[in-house]
């Protein structure tokens, strides 16, 4: 069963050795990443932030047993588990399933796992326009024609990332 747990980010190692000797080693763990380029002082700075703030997902046979979650209730790095899980496996299953299919080869999320089309402006989060804001004009499979002040520009979906405001 997949438990949704609210963590310590800087404990999140020791949480996971903690759980590993607590219930064996087939647990498994997914944070899905992003990986952020900005420009900083002429120089380009990459950052790892993590999708789901400071919140992970942990598979376990065990986790809808009370007993279990008890047992792991008290390991460091662990704030809480989200309760009354059970109905939303699937929700669960298919959001890993849709991370996986849009993750590159080194296990970061690309842009297009987001969905962009109901918003209107949106701002960069990386690259050479990092923090600028624009409006999309058309978008195809790969690249997004944009209006950033009066420039146009027309940019890759893949290497860029961008969220709504």
């Amino acid at each position: 069963m997949w438990a949704i747990i609210k963590i310590d980010i800087k404990k999140i190692s020791t949480l996971k050795s903690e759980f590993i000797n607590k219930i064996g080693s087939e647990v498994v763990f997914y944070s899905p990443k992003l990986k952020l380029k900005q420009y900083i002082k002429s120089k380009v700075c990459s950052k790892e932030i993590y999708l789901l703030g400071n919140y992970i997902l942990c598979f376990h046979k065990d986790l809808g047993k009370q007993s279990v979650v008890q047992t792991l209730k008290y390991s460091k790095g662990l704030k809480y588990f989200l309760n009354n899980l059970n109905s939303n496996q699937n929700d669960i299953e298919n959001f890993i399933t849709k991370c996986k299919e849009h993750e590159d080869e080194n296990g970061f999320i690309k842009q297009t796992f987001f969905n962009f089309k109901s918003y209107k402006k949106f701002k960069f989060l990386s690259g050479p326009f990092t923090d600028f804001m624009f409006t999309i004009i058309n978008e195809n499979k790969s690249t997004i024609k944009a209006l950033i002040g009066k420039y146009k520009v027309t940019m890759s979906k893949e290497k860029n990332f961008f969220r709504p405001i």
